[in-house]
């Protein structure tokens, strides 16, 4: 068994160490260009930077001043300008304009750029076509992770997601691999490797490489078992709403690099007021796994507490008031603010809930993951896009109906996607064929099935090519055996039986208990055979490149026995908070923690929102 029955906490990596590291190469790399310079900063950098080094930071080693990239003509009288962007061919040629426009009027500065996390040799042609490679220096920024709390490492790169399944375009995987490696250094050796997708097992061989071309030196185990899973492996859980205090967070104020910003209505003032949500905010730790329905009684419960601490003041002599004050007083005060706060969230998000028909659409949901009432869901779909109630969550519900139906009937299908484009616009067309691309949105297909059609292949040919066939069915067939997956993972629970969602007894909890992710059950499955075993058939309807490879661990006994507790996820194509708490949960229940390591994170609205016709 993968896991211990222990039920005493394992202690998690150090993960400031990764920040301490890209911090120092930052300024190394700037210190490369010695002497005051400007710093143009790409806009999606500028939060995870900040989390890395502030200002002052930057200040001391010589930044004058800052900047954003906004791809137009700059003001910056500096002599030297040092560039930090992702390698992306669009910012590099504003780069090459800038210089082009400075040696037009015979303007003499150094400029360096520095790629983050890595530089592509299309980018550096770029600099060569547009008459610049001489002029510029160029620098890579190894900047591949970012802890955003004690348990969740994101690199940062939502693209990833639309890059890597849309557009096939494989280049960001060499960076996970490179991500792995990077942890497995710092932290490893691991004991065992998982993983299913075709992005994760070439993350894995890429990391292989690394392994191989670098010097391992023998080090104590930190981190156990790894498994890296692919987004498109599960659809269904990022595209069902989230009722888990940190996702709805998530959905409705957006957080962005482990921060949100809430607004004058939650504040309570003229101002919006920027926190950091992580386990230091004690109020934020207790309640961010919690079903939403639980959290106004922990909050109002927690607000009792903190009115008894203060009162203890009454009747205390001068002594005690100083010890107070100087022990418990800047405490209470902080508690005080982050409760206000996260009351008035909560608050903001019943008035958002309620009002869009929450419930009713939660029901609509359920129904599609149960298989009942598919044609009143399907008028509710109408109603909801014909009402014009929301671009992107009409968009969620018709790939959450074709995902759990194995498909659209054509005329369904013909029929929901007349009304979306008259109700949102012809330009949808685009939108509509990223889905299809993805299995996500599609017609059922009249005739044989494609799994007979790959039997078939198989008898024909020799079995080389019908490999090479099975594949190519198989990414056709992508993402059509909900059904068959959610019998065999049992990932419905029973309607008929009592949910209290006050005490869960199963992952579904993050679901109201209507559906178990199947992310997160794959992962518990699949650590507790220590491997495939017995899911061969789960593989095969996920469509294969499953893996299960055993490391070498050099540590000591205990370190082992600890490490074997610590259980890394890596999610490529991003993670919502739903599934983090779902293993948090779980790992409470094994007596092990997990550690999530995501692309990025991502929900519902950046799902579809990647997927839109119009970000091309």
């Amino acid at each position: 068994m993968a896991y211990s029955a222990r039920k005493d906490s394992p202690e998690l990596p150090d993960f400031s160490l990764l920040k301490r590291l890209v911090r120092d190469q930052l300024i190394y790399l700037l210190e490369q260009l010695p002497g005051k310079k400007d710093l143009f900063i790409e806009a999606d950098l500028m939060s995870p930077l900040d989390r890395i080094a502030n200002v002052s930071t930057l200040k001391q080693h010589d930044v004058d001043k800052l900047y954003k990239v906004e791809h137009k003509a700059i003001v910056s009288t500096s002599d030297q300008l040092c560039f930090l962007i992702r390698p992306r061919i669009q910012t590099v040629k504003w780069i090459c304009d800038v210089v082009n426009a400075d040696k037009a009027v015979g303007k003499l500065r150094r400029y360096k750029i520095i790629f983050t996390p890595q530089k592509f040799y299309a980018c550096e042609a770029v600099l060569e076509e547009q008459g610049i490679f001489g002029d510029v220096t160029t620098d890579e920024w190894a900047f591949y992770l970012l802890p955003l709390d004690e348990d969740i490492v994101s690199m940062e790169l939502p693209e990833f997601f639309r890059d890597n399944f849309l557009a096939g375009d494989q280049r960001w995987v060499s960076t996970a691999g490179s991500a792995l490696h990077l942890l497995h250094t710092l932290y490893g050796p691991f004991t065992k490797v998982y993983g299913i997708g075709r992005c994760s097992k070439m993350a894995y061989e890429s990391w292989r490489e690394l392994l191989e071309d670098s010097e391992q030196k023998p080090r104590q185990a930190e981190i156990g078992n790894v498994f890296l899973i692919d987004r498109d492996v599960d659809f269904v859980t990022p595209l069902c709403s989230q009722v888990v205090y940190e996702g709805l967070v998530d959905d409705i104020f957006r957080i962005k690099c482990g921060c949100v910003e809430f607004s004058p209505d939650v504040t309570s003032s003229d101002k919006s007021v920027k926190v950091m949500l992580n386990s230091q905010d004690k109020v934020f730790n207790e309640i961010r796994n919690e079903h939403f329905s639980n959290v106004f009684g922990f909050l109002s419960q927690k607000a009792r507490n903190l009115q008894t601490a203060y009162d203890k003041r009454r009747g205390m002599d001068i002594k005690q008031m100083k010890a107070f004050v100087s022990d418990e007083l800047k405490g209470l005060k902080q508690e005080h603010r982050l409760l206000s706060l996260h009351i008035g969230a909560s608050e903001s998000i019943m008035k958002k809930k309620t009002k869009q028909d929450f419930q009713e659409l939660l029901k609509t949901e359920h129904s599609l993951l149960e298989g009942f009432d598919i044609r009143e869901c399907i008028s509710y779909i109408e109603e909801h896009i014909n009402r014009q109630v929301s671009m992107i969550e009409g968009l969620r519900l018709l790939c959450l109906l074709s995902i759990t139906e194995n498909g659209l009937l054509p005329k369904d299908y013909r029929s929901l996607k007349a009304q979306y484009l008259q109700s949102y616009g012809v330009e949808h067309l685009l939108t509509f064929h990223n889905l299809k691309q993805l299995g996500l949105l599609v017609e059922q297909q009249p005739g044989e099935t494609l799994t007979a059609m790959e039997s078939k292949v198989g008898k024909l040919v020799n079995d080389k090519t019908a490999g090479k066939l099975t594949d190519a069915f198989s990414s056709l067939a992508k993402k059509s055996n909900f059904r068959a997956l959610s019998r065999k993972l049992n990932l419905v629970p029973k309607s008929d039986e009592e949910y209290d969602l006050r005490v869960p007894r199963d992952m579904a909890y993050i679901f109201s208990g209507a559906y178990i992710p199947l992310s997160c059950k794959l992962i518990e499955q699949v650590l507790e055979r220590n491997g495939w075993t017995g899911l061969e058939e789960v593989a095969r309807l996920l469509n294969g490149h499953e893996f299960a490879v055993t490391g070498n661990s050099g540590a000591d006994s205990k370190t082992k026995n600890d490490a074997q507790r610590i259980i890394l996820v890596m999610f490529l194509g991003g993670c919502t908070f739903s599934e983090i708490s779902a293993l948090r949960f779980l790992g409470k229940e094994k007596g092990c923690k997990f550690i999530v390591v995501t692309t990025a994170i991502t929900n519902s609205s950046r799902l579809m929102e990647s997927l839109l016709g119009n970000t091309l």
